[in-house]
């Protein structure tokens, strides 16, 4: 059941999928009617979930879960892992490749393989107060507090 995000816990589960560019405003449009869709029949082992979504910066889809609520299991990890590549395949954008890494560059968000990233790094085109977006948070309170942060407050400074 798709619920508002601000009622989620900061305890629920998060998925950050980033695109490898922006979505258009009609793609945009059309992603989250699948994802309201998607989300307001996603069940575990036949139960609700209480869910919701984002999406930031027309470029990053956030899915989070209230396992308060109810836990999510493999099939329905699953389940949303399938929605998730649908969406690639009928936008042609990559949302699953986690050797990629965005960062911001003034107001444009860049998403780069880890190669060009610490090649960029070398150059001095990313520095450790560049911002990065850490995918890799796994609750609402992570993803609101150690999501959009700067390469030297996430693990991404291994590479500074």
């Amino acid at each position: 059941m798709l619920v508002a995000y601000n009622t989620l816990p900061a305890t629920s589960k998060v998925w950050v999928y980033q695109s490898n560019r922006a979505f258009e405003p009609d793609e945009v449009v059309e992603i989250e009617e699948q994802l309201t869709q998607f989300i307001n029949s996603w069940k575990r082992h036949g139960e609700d979930l209480k869910a919701s979504y984002l999406i930031k910066y027309n470029q990053f889809i956030v899915l989070l879960v209230d396992e308060d609520f109810n836990e999510v299991s493999g099939c329905s990890i699953d389940a949303s892992v399938n929605l998730i590549k649908q969406l690639e395949a009928k936008f042609s954008v990559d949302l699953t490749n986690k050797l990629n890494i965005s960062f911001k560059d003034g107001d444009n968000i860049n998403v780069v393989s880890m190669a060009h990233f610490k090649e960029y790094i070398k150059q001095g085109k990313i520095t450790s107060a560049t911002i990065v977006f850490n995918n890799m948070v796994n609750t609402k309170d992570g993803f609101e507090k150690n999501w959009e942060v700067t390469a030297a407050n996430s693990w991404h400074k291994r590479f500074l």
